[in-house]
C-alpha cells in the first residue's frame, strides 16, 4: 500500500435531515424523515434518531412509518441542500484543488500536495470539520487514509461527527474485524453470498482461498481479496 498519498473521504452526517433539524428547532432530537409526505414516496434521508428504528434512506416511506409510527416526515428542499453543499465544497477547495465530489454531501480530497503548507492530514481533516460546522452548522465525518477505498470505509466508522485515521500501522487492526458489508461496492446480494460461504469479516475475505472465492467472484476473486486488504490505487479525479 502506498503511503505517499493523503486521501480524505468527507461525508456529511444525515445531510438532508440535519439541514432540516438545523432550520426547524422543533425537529431537533426527533425521528425525522426527509422524503415524500404521502405513503407513496421513499426516504431521501433519515435522522440519527429515526435510524435507531431501522429506518434507512431509499426505504419506502410506508415501511419507514411501520417501523417508526411517530416519525415526522418532511418534504425535501433541494435548493436549500444545494446551497449548503456549495458552502461545504467551498471549504474543501480552501485546502486542495483535487476534490472529487460523489454527491451533494460527500467527496474525496487528495491533500498530499497541501501537507507542506497546511500541516498533516489529521490537522487538515480537523480544520475541514471545524470550518464546515462554522459555515453551515452541520457536522461531517472524515476518513483519513492512504487511498480512496480505505478513506471511504473510515469515514463511516465513527458517525456522526467522526474522524477515523487509518495508516499502514493500524490498517489490519481496523479493517480485518469489520463486516464484509462494510466493503464499498459489495451489494446486498453479493454480501449475502459471501456470508453464506462463511466469510463474515474483511479479514476472512482477505485470506480466503480461491476455492471459496471463485464460485462467488470468478475472475474478480483476486481483486476482491485486495479490496478486503485495503489495496486501491485509483486517483482522486477532480471535477
Amino acid at each position: 500500500m502506498s503511503a505517499s498519498r493523503a486521501i480524505l473521504h468527507v461525508d456529511m452526517d444525515a445531510f438532508y435531515a440535519s439541514v432540516e433539524q438545523r432550520d426547524r428547532p422543533e425537529l431537533r432530537g426527533q425521528p425525522a424523515i426527509v422524503g415524500g409526505t404521502s405513503n407513496r414516496g421513499v426516504v431521501a434521508a433519515a435522522s440519527y434518531e429515526v435510524r435507531k428504528f431501522g429506518v434507512r434512506s431509499a426505504m419506502p416511506i410506508r415501511e419507514a412509518l411501520r417501523r417508526c409510527p411517530h416519525a415526522i416526515c418532511v418534504k425535501p428542499r433541494m435548493s436549500v441542500y444545494r446551497e449548503a453543499s456549495h458552502q461545504v465544497f467551498a471549504v474543501f477547495h480552501e485546502y486542495t484543488p483535487v476534490v472529487e465530489g460523489l454527491s451533494l454531501d460527500e467527496a474525496f480530497l487528495d491533500v498530499t500536495g497541501s501537507l507542506a503548507l497546511m500541516g498533516d492530514a489529521i490537522s487538515i481533516a480537523r480544520g475541514i470539520k471545524q470550518k464546515i460546522l462554522a459555515a453551515t452548522g452541520l457536522t461531517a465525518s472524515v476518513g483519513v487514509a492512504p487511498n480512496k477505498l480505505v478513506a471511504k470505509i473510515g469515514s463511516d466508522l465513527n458517525k456522526p461527527d467522526g474522524l477515523t485515521v487509518v495508516n499502514a500501522q493500524n490498517l489490519r487492526a481496523v479493517l480485518d474485524p469489520l463486516s464484509v458489508r462494510r466493503l464499498p461496492g459489495l451489494g446486498r446480494k453479493l454480501g449475502e453470498r459471501v456470508e453464506a460461504a462463511g466469510l463474515t469479516t474483511l479479514g476472512e475475505l482477505r485470506t480466503a482461498p480461491d476455492a471459496v472465492l471463485w464460485p462467488i467472484f470468478g475472475r474478480d476473486s483476486q481483486r476482491m481479496r485486495e479490496r478486503a486488504a485495503g489495496i486501491d490505487d485509483r486517483p482522486v479525479m477532480s471535477e
